[in-house]
């Protein structure tokens, strides 16, 4: 049994939030809906909260109202093996949100992610200060992390 689950509180749209995170990550599902009755707080049958499994993760998202907003202090990351997924999560989770720097997004229900292949930390680990930095430099310089942008810094350093 795990101890700790992250609980992302929506305003009113955790059950959608909850739908699309499973739809992009694979080996996820809903676990559980509970929904609110006649004494509220929020409309009878809307969700109250979702547990939602991602990858062997588990999450609960709650319809709390509009009294808290997510910040990108708390970020998700992503760890990807290809280009081809890091498009497949960039391209999922900034749809209607806002890309960031450095491979961070904001998704369209304001939760911060951060796609990012293992190759960036593998070539910014290199023993070769210039070469590293290099790495760091073509990152800065980057929204979603593009993998050959690296290797080239990389190389060319």
């Amino acid at each position: 049994m795990k101890t700790i689950t992250p609980f992302l509180w929506f305003d009113d749209r955790a059950e959608e939030a909850a739908n699309l995170y499973t739809s992009v990550f694979e080996d996820s599902r809903i676990l559980s809906v509970s929904r609110y009755g006649e004494g509220g707080p929020g409309p009878k049958g809307s969700a109250m909260t979702v547990s939602f499994e991602l990858r062997g993760e588990e999450f609960v998202a709650m319809n709390g109202g509009p009294l808290h907003h997510f910040t990108p202090a708390v970020s998700f990351v992503v760890h990807c093996k290809t280009q081809p997924e890091v498009d497949r999560f960039w391209d999922a989770l900034s749809e209607g949100g806002k890309p960031g720097r450095c491979g961070w997004l904001e998704d369209r229900y304001g939760l911060s992610w951060q796609i990012v292949p293992g190759a960036l930390m593998e070539l910014m680990s290199d023993k070769d200060p210039k070469k590293s930095q290099a790495v760091m430099k073509a990152m800065m310089q980057m929204n979603k992390i593009e993998i050959a942008e690296l290797e080239r810094a990389h190389q060319n350093a």
